[in-house]
């Protein structure tokens, strides 16, 4: 009965084609009881985590699960196509055709007779495309950057919408300042235990932090979780070294971890 849908797709168009018979007969009468009950709001974080996980298979140069990974994304996106079919909404057709519109709409330095001679200028013929579609004031801009996006990839965001306009200083070295003088207030509100400002000081020097980031060109977020990562590294080699010995972590002093610790650092490549 369902023989056609084992067949590899000779083609893009007959791969999409299959996929979309798959998704729709998953949601039918005699499909999956689960892909019955989905819904655009129920596949969020669905869509979230896949995206995680192509961004984790490249991080890995992973090219074989990056493949597995796009193919999971690629699911999403026509599963909320069946979606938007079934409600009459929209459909994959029309979520591809709207995209390309897009695309052309904002490649004028492509699709027409003006031309961009750098990166630079092809993304400020993007970001002049995407004011004239939209038009709105700056701050209804910020506040149109999803709000499920990560906190540190959104304030750099937000800083370089400001920044486009002049709201800005002109080099890193007022940033660093920043930093300096949001790490005081913080600490200032701490020794006074004002429990309720701590958390306004704390959220003022990240955000600080991450304008320092964006001067320099390094995504917080990247930046953030390869530290994360490297820590569980360092202290895998602590515990290591802790059972090695035949003791566990608890009955080792901070300054015999630390020791470990400065070893782990030392091995590092």
């Amino acid at each position: 009965m369902y023989e056609e849908l084992y067949e590899e797709g000779r083609t893009t168009a007959e791969a999409i084609e299959r996929l979309q018979k798959i998704i729709s007969l998953l949601r039918s009468e005699e499909g999956c009881p689960w892909d019955k009950e989905q819904t655009h709001e129920s596949l969020k974080v669905c869509l979230i985590e896949e995206a995680y996980e192509v961004t984790e298979a490249i991080d890995n140069l992973d090219w074989d699960n990056l493949e597995e990974e796009l193919g999971d994304v690629l699911l999403q996106v026509v599963f909320h196509g069946d979606l938007g079919e079934e409600e009459g909404r929209f459909d994959l057709r029309s979520i591809a055709n709207r995209v390309c519109d897009k695309m052309i709409r904002r490649h004028p330095h492509v699709f027409s007779n003006i031309r961009a001679e750098s990166i630079d200028t092809a993304l400020e013929k993007w970001e002049n495309m995407k004011k004239t579609e939209k038009r709105g004031t700056l701050a209804e801009f910020m506040r149109e950057i999803p709000k499920a996006l990560p906190a540190l990839r959104k304030s750099m965001k937000i800083q370089s919408k400001a920044a486009d306009v002049g709201f800005d200083w002109d080099d890193v070295v007022p940033a660093f300042d920043k930093i300096k003088e949001e790490t005081q207030e913080l600490e200032e509100a701490y020794r006074k235990r004002d429990f309720g400002k701590i958390s306004d000081e704390l959220g003022d020097l990240l955000f600080a932090v991450v304008n320092v980031a964006r001067f320099l060109k390094v995504d917080p977020e990247d930046a953030l979780n390869f530290t994360s990562q490297r820590f569980i590294e360092r202290f895998s080699f602590i515990e290591e070294s802790a059972r090695a010995q035949g003791r566990s972590l608890e009955s080792m002093t901070l300054s015999e971890m630390d020791k470990l610790w400065e070893e782990a650092k030392k091995r590092e490549p």
